[in-house]
């Protein structure tokens, strides 16, 4: 197969599944963990890598949770969102949903409104600078309980605090011991106000859990969904309602729900119809990035630069763009591909 690497470096590109504090850098990390001694994540940015491998879901929390505490003010909190964006766009990623966990900062004693501001400001300027567009999803911490829900719920849907870039409402973590169905009324005020629903499900649990996310919270994606290949009936009610499934491949090995590539079922995902999208969750805990995501998918799926491109598609299809976003980004991509093949 022809080396992809080069036009998926320039291929203009939507991700709709990266977790903001997973998304900093060894760099951002190093930068933050100076600031907080107190710390046990590493300074050195060659350390991190020791320190970001994971023996297995749990694990992967543990190290997260850590990473979050070294968020601790709202200047920590607009220099990780404006960073990030940054090195989105070296990806050539023109728009993001990033999923912000906002339990994980006032809970730690940042103002909620101070916190809103940070990354509003952040994006902003990211968007002025970077020519990124960056919108939010806010996120339950499913293993901090109800407790996080009724807060994030809070913070998501009332006015004057709900930031202007937010679009949708999610929920994350653990998924074993923490059942979806219990999160339903949070779900139901934060649809009603307006928001989309991007629960995790079937990450590290069965189908069930992919249907308990449809039928309890209202999905209209779903992150990761890797267990759904189980259920051809599950597959095949997401292929007919165009649910997408949020599809992270190097994450789901570094945090065991996959044991390896060769064994990722987004081959059976994209065989059954089902709108698949290409995302990197976490990318410097996992050593990827979305270009390497990229990379991966094409190989799994044997793609050529026009399925590549398909691909990219899709995920401006399933996102919350506004629909003349979505065209100009789609055609982005289109005249991007037909220059590239035409050299």
């Amino acid at each position: 197969m022809t080396d992809l690497h080069p036009f998926i470096a320039g291929l203009p590109k939507a991700e709709l599944h990266v977790h903001h504090v997973g998304s900093a850098s060894p760099r951002i990390v190093s930068e933050l963990a100076a600031r907080h001694p107190d710390s046990k994540v590493p300074t050195d940015p060659e350390a991190l890598a020791d320190y970001f491998t994971f023996t297995d879901f749990a694990h992967f929390i543990d190290v997260y949770l850590s990473v979050v505490d070294l968020v601790r003010t709202p200047e920590d909190v607009r220099l990780l969102t404006f960073e990030v964006a940054r090195d989105m766009a070296r990806q050539n990623i023109r728009y993001a949903e990033l999923t912000v966990t906002p339990y994980s900062s006032t809970r730690r004693g940042i103002d909620e409104r101070a916190f809103m501001a940070a990354i509003e400001d952040a994006r902003k300027a990211a968007e002025a600078e970077f020519g990124t567009v960056l919108r939010w999803c806010f996120d339950i911490p499913g293993e901090a309980g109800l407790e996080a829900a009724e807060e994030t719920a809070r913070l998501a849907v009332t006015d004057g605090i709900r930031p202007e870039g937010l679009v949708s409402f999610g929920l994350g973590g653990p998924e074993i011991g923490v059942p979806r169905p219990q999160f339903k009324p949070y779900f139901d005020r934060a649809r009603a106000a307006g928001l989309r629903s991007v629960p995790h499900a079937g990450e590290t649990t069965g189908p069930e859990t992919v249907w308990d996310a449809i039928r309890d919270l209202g999905a209209e994606r779903i992150g990761h969904g890797t267990s759904s290949v189980r259920d051809p009936g599950l597959l095949a009610y997401l292929a007919e309602h165009r649910i997408a499934l949020e599809v992270c491949p190097t994450s789901n090995i570094a945090t065991r729900a996959v044991a390896t590539l060769d064994e990722h079922p987004i081959r059976a995902m994209a065989d059954a119809g089902v709108l698949v999208t290409v995302n990197s969750d976490d990318p410097p805990m996992f050593g990827t990035d979305l270009n390497d995501e990229y990379a991966v998918a094409a190989r799994l799926l044997e793609l050529d630069e026009r399925g590549v491109a398909a691909l990219a598609k899709n995920a401006v299809e399933a996102s919350f763009l506004d629909p003349a976003g979505k065209e100009r980004l789609a055609a982005e991509i289109d005249t991007y591909t037909e220059n590239w093949l035409a050299r």
